[in-house]
């Protein structure tokens, strides 16, 4: 009795089984449930070939026909799935243009104020750019000169006391006592008045040759360093003067004196060395990538710490052919006027030069995220989206930057938020700085994109959300 228990109760399940899948089959659900479970994945493949439509601000949103986002009220894009992103020649234009999409990163009001998103146009205006360089302030080499001797002999009286004095070209600087240069005035003395008494001569070789005497006397005295002047006064005084005066050749600041009083001196000795500091230079040092944009007739604006908040103003006279390796700067000179003296040799400033680049686009510098091998912009396509760009940059200022291109006048740029969009972008799969536009890392990877699952009916519901 037992035994018969054993057996009668599996034949019974077994009949119960055999009865539900005829009905099953008479019904045809048997078919879409075992569709499931083929070992080919047809079923899975039939069902991921339909279009489904998807919400770019909440791509967990996905409809099996087109419509509008039940949570933001957007219109849904179409999804690729997997037949249409196996082969890229096979693709349509709007498939292109729904891969394309992928890179594109939306966000909501309330995302755009969690993650502190703002936007700035592209603009094309005048862009100025500042060079800052340090300089020292120079000697003008055009404005210093030398006292020398022109003849041997005593430094009977000095004039200059000490370095720093002020001389002038109308006033002596020392007297000197030379044996030569007594005889040569008596040599002209004694020509002066041999051609007073010759030039009465009928004969003209006899009054011509006094007058050669004269001349020959007189550049012999211009040669030791007599003015004209001083040989008039020697005519007129009819004796020779024993000390000689010694002037300077341009006024000026003392900047070395190498006598003394009483010293003998010999032809070509230097006495002083004079200085007109009335105008300097100052030779500033431009690194290698920024002296391309300076230029010969460049104002420049020199500060002192000695004189904060009063600059000077220069112009660049000269650029200097080489660059010097240690420093891998460029020095160029600039001359100016330096009123009452305020700027010394060898005084440390600071330069600063306002170059013109014209008329460019120009979006902030915060605006570009620079990966090292590209430099990419995140635009405000519409309201809320935003696409990746690739942008050439040019010269940069303190908070702009130069774009030649891949923006145009008027796009709309993220200027604050942009390393977060990218992120986004990044987790999506999309078109980031590093990541292949439409494709995920782990897509990269594989080369191939994961089965899209099946899309859901109806309105907002549970059902709805991946």
């Amino acid at each position: 009795m037992a035994l018969n228990k054993k057996i009668a109760v599996p034949l019974t399940i077994l009949v119960l089984a055999i009865v539900v899948a005829g009905w099953l089959y008479r019904s045809g659900k048997l078919s879409k449930v075992s569709g499931w479970f083929k070992s080919d994945g047809t079923a899975k493949q039939e069902l991921s070939a339909k279009p489904v439509y998807t919400c770019p601000m909440h791509p967990f949103i996905i409809k099996d026909k087109p419509g509008v986002c039940p949570i933001c009220g957007m219109e849904l894009i179409k999804k690729l799935n997997d037949v249409q992103t196996s082969s890229a020649i096979t693709q349509t234009p709007e498939q292109k243009q729904q891969a394309a999409m992928i890179g594109h990163v939306a966000l909501s009001p309330a995302q755009r104020v969690m993650a502190n998103v703002a936007t700035a146009e592209a603009r094309r205006e005048d862009l100025n750019r500042e060079i800052n360089a340090v300089g020292i302030v120079q000697y003008d080499q055009s404005r210093q000169a030398k006292v020398t001797a022109w003849i041997a002999g005593r430094i009977d009286k000095l004039h200059v006391s000490a370095v720093g004095d002020y001389v002038g070209r109308d006033r002596p600087v020392a007297e000197v006592y030379s044996p030569e240069l007594l005889a040569s005035q008596q040599e002209y003395l004694l020509a002066v008045k041999s051609r007073d008494q010759l030039k009465n001569s009928p004969i003209p070789s006899i009054s011509q040759n006094g007058e050669g005497l004269v001349e020959s006397a007189k550049q012999r005295l211009m040669l030791f360093g007599v003015k004209e002047s001083q040989i008039a006064e020697l005519e007129k005084a009819g004796k020779p003067n024993i000390r000689l005066p010694i002037y300077t050749p341009l006024s000026g600041v003392v900047i070395e004196k190498m006598v003394q009083q009483g010293q003998y001196v010999n032809t070509g000795d230097v006495l002083f060395n004079i200085a007109d500091l009335s105008r300097v230079w100052v030779e500033i040092e431009v690194y290698e990538n920024e002296f391309p944009n300076i230029r010969i007739g460049q104002r420049v604006e020199i500060q002192s710490q000695s004189f904060p908040g009063k600059p000077f103003s220069g112009r660049i006279a000269f650029i200097y052919p080489f660059l010097d390796p240690k420093t891998r700067t460029v020095k160029a000179r600039v001359e100016m006027a330096n009123p009452g003296m305020k700027l010394k040799p060898d005084m440390f400033v600071r330069a600063l030069i306002k170059v013109a680049l014209g008329k460019a686009i120009v979006v902030p510098v915060t605006a570009v995220i620079d990966t090292g091998k590209r430099q990419v912009a995140w635009v405000e396509t519409a309201p809320g989206m935003f696409e990746p760009r690739d942008v050439q940059l040019g010269q940069r200022t303190d908070d702009r930057v130069q774009v030649l291109s891949g923006l145009k006048s008027g796009d709309k740029v993220a200027v604050s938020g942009a390393y977060l969009i990218d992120s986004e972008s990044q987790l999506k799969g999309g078109g980031g700085h590093e990541n292949m536009p439409g494709m995920k890392m782990d897509e990269q990877k594989t080369g191939q994109k994961p089965a899209v699952p099946p899309a859901k009916k109806d309105t907002l519901k549970m059902d709805d959300m991946k």
